[in-house]
């Protein structure tokens, strides 16, 4: 069973270890580097939460320890992925998908994503979106398995132009 939590900016430590491990494992998959993260400060990181965002991490509950809460597994159990929604304008974004490789082919990628629809749901937002390499196949799966689309949108990687995002969309209930 896959556990999914909000965090806050007093958890920006675990988001700056997820996250610095997701740059580092998949460094073309981000439109940011680990060189340019791994530099951030406390307040770099604790300012990446605020009203226009929201953070969720993922566990396998399989993997945690014995008597664990149903509601967050104990210290030292491995987060096995995150993800992000962040507003601009009247658009909310899943950002900063990744799943720990050990963790693949487990249902975290999906609840990942069903816990940024539920967010946005509840916030009256009548889509999700998101960009996603164009050549990252298993990634482009998991979207539309989660029930995004092509938009027809694309461009440039920020941290790699050779690369080429596209734009996907999935509608939310009203």
């Amino acid at each position: 069973m896959v556990l999914v939590r909000r965090i806050t900016a007093d958890d920006w430590e675990l988001m700056r270890d997820v996250r610095l491990a997701a740059l580092a494992e998949a460094p073309s998959a981000f439109g940011s580097s680990y060189a340019r993260e791994v530099a951030f400060t406390q307040a770099q990181w604790r300012g990446r939460f605020s009203e226009r965002s929201v953070t969720f991490v993922a566990y396998d509950s399989a993997d945690g320890p014995a008597g664990e809460s149903a509601d967050f597994p104990a210290g030292g159990v491995v987060p096995a992925g995150l993800a992000g929604v962040y507003v601009e304008d009247t658009a909310a974004d899943v950002v900063s998908v990744w799943v720990r490789p050990a963790f693949r082919g487990r249902g975290v990628g999906e609840a990942l994503i069903d816990s940024t629809a539920v967010w946005a749901t509840s916030r009256s937002f009548p889509a999700l979106y998101l960009w996603v390499i164009e050549t990252n196949a298993p990634a482009r799966r998991l979207y539309a398995r989660c029930g995004f689309t092509p938009t027809g949108e694309s461009q440039p990687l920020p941290s790699d132009p050779a690369l080429t995002e596209i734009r996907m969309s999935r509608p939310l209930p009203p």
